[in-house]
């Protein structure tokens, strides 16, 4: 059985030295590297014109930033055109010359038709390692040999090509690009980059027949359908991006289209959210009295404001053995409880055809369920009035909205669509309105406003409502109102004075700050921390009070640490009976 070589592939190895990039390409000549077959000769290589990507930008250009993605394999470089003071977001890919070109398309027919079984019939940990196998036999049966530094690239781009995202594969796994968006062919795609906001690329899709393809490719790994019949998709990829893509020039004039919403392999933690000042540690530690206490909550804003991550980011304070049900249009909800049911809808939000189901058959189901916690993805049509009954009747739900204010949601909640009667929106506890704003030049998301739905005024039926934080755009930092509703509803069921409430909010603070400053910020060990603490507070202000800064893995040792107090809470347990 032949095996592949063990060597690491670098872009390094292709592009070498990598600060002479640029210079050294443009200076050299067009090569090839030969390609020896013995048996039917090969297809004379045809003159291929030079992919968008191959092309280098002009010299003037100025390199901001420049990282590899894919292990290596392919590179990142984000430019600024110094006429158009604009970004340009430039991948770079092994080059390939005419010659390997031509006879990767071939391998790439060959391996079309030679497949036994759909590669989705594989397991997925096993497909790659399948793929270049098959790759391997192909080529022996066709007696066909290469030099090494091309076999290396062949094998990159057919794995790129069949198992991943064809030309977009570098961007996809890319962490700093959240979203992906191809307006049609011929048109560069872009992106929309952490840290440069939206930005233009130097890939594109030439053709219609390459772009609808790809279209295709795409609705497949989702494992459904577009045609010209059904020129829509809104589906999920199996990687958990959002996906939207159109086919043809039936519904979109300029061609097939598509735009990505990526999924964040490792979620945003309330950690992140503080690290990155989208809110303080006093609103996170308030978000997590809030969710202790059973408040209900919206999370508004507009598009890509950071609702859903902030809504994703504090559930994590949802007691660990608590039971929740999530609905979701398209899944972005990502909890580390296991009393977690997971409901999706099957054929959209509406359910508008035939066996569909949708938000408001999921919502009527789990509120059969006994859910301690409901979270709707997003409200925008009659769910919603569902959704406020189980608010009334006690279900703490948390939901995402699009709107700029809590004026915005209670127009938007009163009128169609979704028409709720307003006494019933004081069910409603809380609102955290969220924008995406310039400070510094930087884009920024912050939680602008966090607002309590206080009561409705019996004479002029207008919404009472109180800001418990406001956010300061003159010096970026958030200021606390001086008055929660929240504070006097756990005074009454605790029987604690106001002072007392607020020592346990800075408390809660105290540990999410020590999380900040140790880099505890991955989503399992956010969880810990936050279970410890329900476990035993006093046991777990005593492990940061001893260990402020740590050296090495601070979760390692705030776990010997938990073990050894609780070791010895059981000890003095066995000898008080």
């Amino acid at each position: 059985e032949r095996k592949a070589p063990e060597r690491r592939f670098s872009i390094k190895t292709i592009f070498s030295p990598l600060t002479t990039i640029t210079e050294s390409i443009r200076k050299r000549k067009r090569r090839t590297t030969a390609l020896e077959e013995v048996g039917p000769p090969l297809v004379k290589p045809k003159r291929v014109p030079r992919t968008l990507k191959e092309e280098l930008p002009p010299a003037d250009w100025k390199v901001l930033k420049e990282y590899e993605v894919r292990g290596g394999v392919a590179m990142i470089r984000i430019y600024l055109d110094p006429e158009t003071s604009n970004y340009i977001y430039w991948v770079i890919e092994p080059p390939l010359s005419d010659v390997e070109k031509d006879n990767l398309k071939r391998l790439k027919d060959l391996l079309q038709v030679s497949l036994p079984y759909s590669l989705e019939a594989v397991e997925e940990e096993r497909r790659e390692k399948f793929l270049l196998e098959h790759l391997d036999k192909v080529m022996e049966d066709y007696r066909i040999k290469m030099s090494e530094n091309s076999l290396e690239k062949v094998r990159y781009y057919i794995v790129r090509d069949f198992l991943g995202f064809n030309k977009i594969d570098p961007i996809m796994h890319d962490p700093h690009v959240e979203d992906i968006s191809c307006d049609g062919p011929g048109i560069p795609i872009y992106l929309y980059h952490r840290d440069y906001g939206s930005i233009k690329t130097n890939v594109a899709f030439p053709t219609d027949e390459e772009l609808d393809g790809f279209v295709v490719s795409l609705a497949q790994k989702c494992r459904k359908t577009i045609s010209v019949a059904n020129p829509i998709l809104d589906a999920t990829l199996p990687n958990g991006s959002r996906l939207n893509a159109t086919y043809g020039r039936e519904v979109t004039t300029r061609g097939s289209s598509f735009t990505i919403r990526k999924f964040r392999e490792e979620p945003l933690t309330v950690v992140d959210l503080v690290e990155n000042n989208t809110m303080s540690a006093d609103m996170a530690a308030h978000f997590w009295l809030a969710v202790q206490y059973g408040e209900s909550m919206i999370f508004a804003g507009g598009t890509a404001s950071g609702k859903t991550s902030t809504m994703n980011a504090i559930s994590i304070f949802i007691p660990p053995s608590s039971k929740i049900i999530s609905i979701e249009d398209t899944r972005e909800v990502n909890l580390p409880h296991e009393n977690w049911i997971a409901g999706i809808t099957r054929g959209g939000a509406e359910a508008e055809r035939p066996g569909d189901i949708g938000m408001y058959d999921l919502l009527r189901a789990a509120l059969r369920q006994r859910p301690e916690y409901v979270i709707v993805g997003e409200v925008r049509g009659k769910e919603t009035m569902t959704m406020f009954q189980a608010m009334a009747t006690g279900h703490t739900t948390y939901s995402t909205m699009h709107a700029d204010s809590v004026k915005s949601i209670v127009y938007r909640l009163e009128n169609p669509p979704i028409g709720i009667p307003r006494v019933l929106i004081q069910a409603l506890n809380l609102v955290a309105i969220h924008k995406q704003l310039k400070v510094k030049e930087k884009r920024v998301r912050r939680i602008t406003e966090l607002v309590e739905i206080i009561d409705i005024e019996p004479t002029t039926l207008e919404i009472v409502t109180n800001q418990v934080f406001r956010w300061n755009p003159r010096t970026d930092t958030f200021v606390y109102g001086g008055h929660s509703n929240l504070y006097e509803k756990i005074m009454d069921m605790e029987d604690l004075s106001r002072d007392e409430v607020l020592e346990e909010r800075d408390r809660r603070a105290e540990i999410i700050s020590w999380m900040v400053k140790n880099g505890v910020r991955k989503f399992w060990d956010v969880a810990r921390v936050v279970g410890e603490y329900y476990e035993d507070p006093h046991r777990t202000l005593s492990i940061i009070e001893k260990n402020p800064e740590v050296e090495g893995n601070p979760l390692e040792v705030f776990e010997r640490a938990a073990e050894k107090g609780r070791k010895e809470h059981l000890k003095a347990k066995s000898v008080a009976a």
